[in-house]
């Protein structure tokens, strides 16, 4: 084989290899199935530079409410830990989100824990939201990678568990309003923590944490403007 086609087929291998990197998104087959609908969720750019798939009412408005009916986020479907993401750090996760989000709400409505705690008169929001995934994926090809030789060194270290690998939360939301019971806006959110250095590397709740905050900055900005950000 000649020096030509040796990069040919090298850069094809590439070009293979980098088409499996990791997405940005949560791909349409990886939906848990506990939102009521994903009609209509189109790609938006979230203020702390993050990418989500969201849905909003043309009638939305976070100023038109006074309460939020909101307990604690689920974990849906029903978690199965693993040796590298176990309970305790889902547990974690589960509970650091909440109180986030709490607290975010917080500054702005009342947070009760069920519509029947609400005060008569209220007008009253429900948010659902759930983690629906924590996993690891192998790490895509970096630009430097695409030459032939590096190319096939990268696949054989991603086949072998020695890559380094992205830590991945997928969350899935929706706010409804209590009197129409109509859903007036949902989100699905894919986003990453820190990176493992191999598949042996337990996940903790501190891989995620800063992602958190994050998501923190981008729920305050959606809940204070008419149409989100």
């Amino acid at each position: 084989m000649n020096l030509s086609r040796k990069l040919f087929v090298g850069a094809a291998m590439a070009g293979l290899l980098l088409g499996g990197c990791t997405s940005k998104v949560t791909d349409k087959e990886q939906y848990s199935g506990y939102l009521s609908s994903y009609n209509n969720l189109q790609e938006v750019t979230t203020p702390s530079g993050g990418t989500a798939m969201r849905w909003v009412s043309p009638s939305w408005n976070p100023n038109a409410y006074d309460t939020v009916v909101f307990n604690k986020l689920e974990l849906y479907p029903a978690p199965k830990p693993t040796e590298q993401v176990n309970q305790q750090t889902l547990s974690d996760i589960q509970n650091y989100m909440t109180s986030k989000a709490k607290s975010t709400l917080g500054q702005k409505y009342r947070v009760v824990s069920s519509a029947g705690s609400a005060p008569k008169g209220s007008k009253t929001l429900i948010m659902r939201a759930a983690i629906t995934g924590v996993s690891t994926s192998n790490e895509g090809m970096k630009w430097y990678e695409v030459v032939p030789i590096a190319a096939v060194v990268g696949a054989t270290q991603a086949a072998t568990g020695h890559r380094d690998q992205d830590t991945n939360l997928f969350i899935e939301a929706e706010f409804i309003d209590a009197k129409t019971n109509q859903t007036v806006a949902k989100v699905v959110r894919k986003v990453f923590g820190t990176q493992l250095s191999n598949e042996s590397q337990k996940v903790t709740a501190k891989d995620f944490k800063a992602a958190i905050d994050k998501l923190g900055v981008d729920f305050q900005a959606f809940i204070s403007k008419p149409q989100g950000y």
